[in-house]
């Protein structure tokens, strides 16, 4: 299980100090009513009282402050609404104090938010929570105490329901993947609830599922379900955008603005915020990149699914609904055609017209963009529209397009973009280039392995430079070396233990190891590295990102009934999204890798296998046994998703290796570790018996 983790700090940390002895007083968290406690309170007393060792308190307040954060996002949005309605702003008159009916209207505005959230809510300053606490909360941390507050407390289904939760907006963290595996073994619970899970969302993520399975009436039932849901929060996030706002590009209102100009820039913020929840409501819960195309996609499914149900009508009513956004898009503007022929002699296909509601957020959206340039033009500060209708420039589907109307459906209409592409890196792709050394043998690539960039070699290293390289690592290695001394960073079940390059040759030039025994290290990863560039045909030089020497080694007593993996699936520059069958391509992923390889130097142990997944992080497509000399190398993005299968006796050893194109991100340590080789051999103490150089190029 994961352990706690760090305390909180800067602001969150004021915070808890502040609150602590009213905490303490209140049984951990304050007592309910009104007015609502502010949710940063709540979360402060909540995390003192886990690292005091009252996890019930701890629960009890966490998941009050949960609630608090709901509720106040709630009444804001009930006075905003209620007081749009009970005040309509005045149109601007003409002469002479034709402008006051208006400033009237918004001062009476202005009076009714006060009133009605004070009501509930007390003063509006006990709810301005810092920057730092919201970070919290926007990332789900609470849900990460909370998780390991039930665990203490023995609640196991509400701790997987919380690690759930946090999960899916951390898809990174390899510890609470493990925790939730092992909490679908220990609780029997294989359904797990998002609780921060958005409707919109989730009915979208369902009628894909069931469009995939060619189910096409369920398909149709949550599509148009999630479009509800959609255009619902869009309101409430039109809403939630006239409270305060701060952007950066707006810090000169320091300055004594004039009145225009004060209303201006701060309307302008707003404007600028309304105008993003197109990309708000199509991101996910914890990621920065929005599902692209997201809303026009709901109708492109939609077009199709009517008409395999036989709907024409909608199926027509849809298809214009997505042309909406993309005019010039051929196939649905083929499919549309094809729709009118249907419906010719039972009515008139003119009258069917796009969904008003699209039309409207649409128009909405183009003045909100032409608004922003115009301010941005006289107000001096930098605007630059998004392309927030973004499309996949390659097309998937299995449906054919139609070449002319048929009535048989495997000459129908065809979606727009049924499925995304699996990810592929931004570069030509090739394969099959020389292996540059006689010894190196082939063994399978990417077809034979079931994938893309992929490619299967022995004999990159003898037995006996297996042998002396295990040697080495067992001086050098230092558990959890590159995860924060973390000795099972992966899972409790295996000690993990690495050493650098650099730390190799450290210990070669002070004589702790064999210096010879540490320079094969270094010469045996450039000799990969050659390979995995001539292989893969790149017309750029590959450099070196990291270079790992690491051991797994299967703990006694700990192996019995385990399922868990010894590394979780993951892709290497991206963070997996099993869920949305997405990788995304932001931070904290290491974005700039492009190649991996791993180098295995032994088979004397039980498990291990590496294996090759979909992007749902379960389905198998290759399953590769290490053994000494064995090297697998891949792309390194979500087109590879890629984890260890559990070592259940023995020890596993294997250099990792992960290379870039990009040289502003070549291996500090790598470049350190080659003024090192040189400075040794200038120092005239030689290379180890391997010669990095081809002996016999092929």
């Amino acid at each position: 299980m994961a352990t706690g983790g760090s305390r909180p700090g800067g602001a969150l940390l004021l915070v808890v100090l502040l609150q602590h002895a009213a905490c303490q007083a209140a049984g951990g968290c304050g007592g309910e009513g009104s007015p609502l406690e502010p949710f940063d309170s709540l979360y402060a007393g909540g995390v003192e009282a886990y690292y005091g060792g009252d996890f019930a308190a701890a629960a009890r307040c966490l998941e009050r402050a949960l609630r608090s954060r709901r509720e106040l996002r709630e009444a804001r949005l009930r006075c905003r609404r209620s007081c749009r309605g009970q005040v309509r702003l005045e149109e601007l008159g003409s002469g002479a104090g034709g402008e006051l009916p208006f400033w009237g209207a918004l001062l009476r505005r202005a009076g009714c938010l006060r009133s009605c959230e004070e009501a509930r809510l007390g003063a509006a300053s006990r709810h301005r929570a810092a920057e730092e606490v919201r970070a919290d909360f926007q990332r789900r941390v609470p849900y990460s105490y909370l998780q390991r507050a039930y665990i203490q407390l023995n609640q196991l289904e509400e701790a997987a329901n919380a690690a759930h939760t946090f999960f899916m907006a951390n898809p990174e963290h390899m510890e609470i993947q493990q925790d939730i595996e092992n909490y679908k073994t220990t609780s029997g619970k294989v359904n797990l609830i998002d609780r921060e899970a958005k409707p919109h969302m989730e009915d979208y993520s369902a009628g894909v599922r069931h469009y995939d399975r060619e189910e096409y009436g369920l398909a149709i039932d949550f599509l148009e379900r999630a479009l509800v849901g959609y255009y619902s929060e869009d309101e409430d996030c039109q809403i939630m955008c006239e409270g305060p706002q701060r952007f950066e590009e707006h810090e000169y209102l320091d300055y004594k603005a004039s009145l225009y100009e004060a209303v201006a820039d701060h309307y302008m913020q707003v404007l600028a915020c309304k105008h993003d929840c197109v990309r708000e409501l199509a991101t996910r819960s914890g990621r920065i990149s929005p599902i692209e195309n997201f809303l026009p996609l709901h109708y492109d499914y939609l077009q199709f699914a009517y008409y395999r149900v036989g709907d024409y009508v909608k199926a027509l009513e849809c298809a214009r609904s997505y042309l909406l956004f993309h005019p010039d898009d051929e196939d649905v503007l083929e499919n549309a055609s094809y729709y009118e022929g249907l419906l010719e002699g039972t009515l008139d296909p003119g009258t069917i017209k796009p969904r008003k509601e699209a039309k409207a957020l649409l128009r909405r959206h183009k003045l909100e963009s032409h608004l922003l340039q115009v301010a941005a033009a006289g107000l001096g500060f930098t605007y630059t529209e998004p392309n927030y209708w973004k499309r996949y420039g390659a097309r998937q589907d299995e449906h054919s397009v139609p070449s002319s109307i048929s009535n048989e459906p495997e000459e129908g209409p065809r979606l727009s973009l049924a499925k995304k592409p699996t990810p592929k890196p931004d570069r030509e792709l090739k394969e099959g280039g020389p292996l540059l050394y006689s010894d190196v043998k082939f063994v399978y690539n990417s077809q034979q392995l079931n994938g893309t960039q992929r490619v299967l070699l022995d004999n990159v290293i003898s037995e006996e430079q297996c042998r002396e390289l295990h040697r080495v690592a067992s001086g050098i290695m230092l558990a959890g070396d590159g995860y924060r001394g973390k000795t099972s960073p992966h899972t409790p079940n295996e000690r993990f233990e690495g050493a650098t390059v650099l730390k190799a040759l450290k210990y070669g030039y002070e004589g702790r190891v064999p210096l010879k025994s540490a320079r094969l290290f270094y010469d045996i990863s450039e000799k990969a590295r050659r390979i995995v560039e001539s292989y893969f045909m790149l017309n750029s030089t590959l450099y070196f990102s990291y270079t790992h020497l690491v051991c797994r080694t299967a703990l006694s007593g700990q192996q019995e009934r385990r399922n868990d993996l010894s590394h979780p699936i993951h892709a290497d520059n991206c963070l997996l999204d099993p869920e949305a069958n997405e990788c995304w391509k932001e931070p904290p992923a290491y974005t700039f890798r492009d190649y991996s390889a791993l180098l295995y130097m032994n088979a004397d142990f039980e498990g291990g296998e590496f294996i090759f997944t979909e992007m749902d992080a379960k389905t198998v497509t290759a399953s590769i046994k290490p053994k000494c000399g064995r090297m697998i190398s891949f792309s390194s993005g979500g087109e590879n998703p890629h984890g260890v299968k559990a070592v259940t006796k023995g020890q596993r050893c294997a250099v990792a290796l992960w290379f870039t194109l990009d040289p502003l991100y070549r291996e500090l340590e790598r470049i350190q570790a080659d003024e090192v080789i040189a400075m040794l051999d200038q120092e005239h103490l030689g290379p180890s018996e391997m010669n990095i150089n081809p002996k016999d190029e092929l």
